[in-house]
């Protein structure tokens, strides 16, 4: 086993310090969570590694319209600095790209790595019928050989909710949010050393492009939902005369 391997269930809840910055302007609400993460208690693989931070990334943005009421939640600029400090966690040194031209024009580069944010979606109170929110975000991180040749595409999705009792209407969210994305991050820094693709980087062997048909197949990571339990209220007191 590996000394990367054997620190994969070191992990105890980093990434739970959170900063969030908060704004409620008329009309609607804007979040834009901002990470202040510490260090990870996990071994990190004894690699060179390049990450494609892109515009994609960098700029992605969550806007919708929910009963009158305009959530636009701006995700790039906090999840830009979340994925340096995961790869930084996860592998010995790491090299930030703006795109995939530049990353394979790099030396010394054991594997490129290109996070991306496929899907973000919510539920406030009013949708949950409760005192909790709840946020759902897909990940997909598209992995490549120091060439530029594809050799996997894995989906990873994280689950967060959060009190909505007492908070603003942008709080609760950017709490729930946090969540989602420290549940992700955990299960990626357990989960993927224990893939044959991190085995073989982990052993220094070369990553080869994959062929297109056996890269057609992304592999899943399986992760099952967090349900969201509102306490029951009890039944009002029952008064004799």
């Amino acid at each position: 086993m590996s000394a990367w391997a054997a620190g994969r269930s070191a992990w105890p809840g980093a990434l739970a310090s959170w900063a969030v910055l908060l704004l409620a302007g008329c009309g609607g609400v804007k979040i834009a969570p901002v990470p202040a993460i510490p260090r990870a208690l996990v071994v990190a693989a004894p690699v060179k590694v390049g990450i494609v931070i892109g515009g994609e990334m960098r700029n992605y943005a969550h806007s919708e319209t929910r009963g009158g009421v305009s959530w636009n939640i701006a995700l790039g600029p906090g999840h830009a600095e979340h994925m340096r400090a995961l790869y930084r966690a996860g592998f010995r040194e790491v090299v930030e790209f703006p795109d995939l031209e530049s990353a394979r024009a790099a030396s010394g580069l054991s594997a490129i790595f290109e996070p991306l944010i496929d899907q973000y979606s919510f539920a406030t109170t009013r949708d949950t019928g409760g005192e909790y929110v709840a946020v759902t975000i897909r990940y997909r991180i598209n992995l490549f050989a120091p060439d530029g040749a594809p050799v996997d595409s894995f989906t990873l999705t994280g689950y967060g909710s959060g009190p909505g009792g007492g908070l603003s209407s942008g709080e609760p969210l950017a709490i729930a949010t946090r969540n989602a994305m420290r549940d992700a991050t955990a299960k990626f820094l357990t989960q993927f050393p224990a893939q044959q693709v991190a085995q073989r980087l982990a052993r220094g062997e070369a990553l080869v492009g994959a062929t297109p048909a056996a890269g057609s197949a992304a592999t899943q990571f399986v992760v099952e939902a967090v349900p969201v339990r509102e306490p029951r209220r009890p039944p009002p007191p029952v008064v004799s005369r």
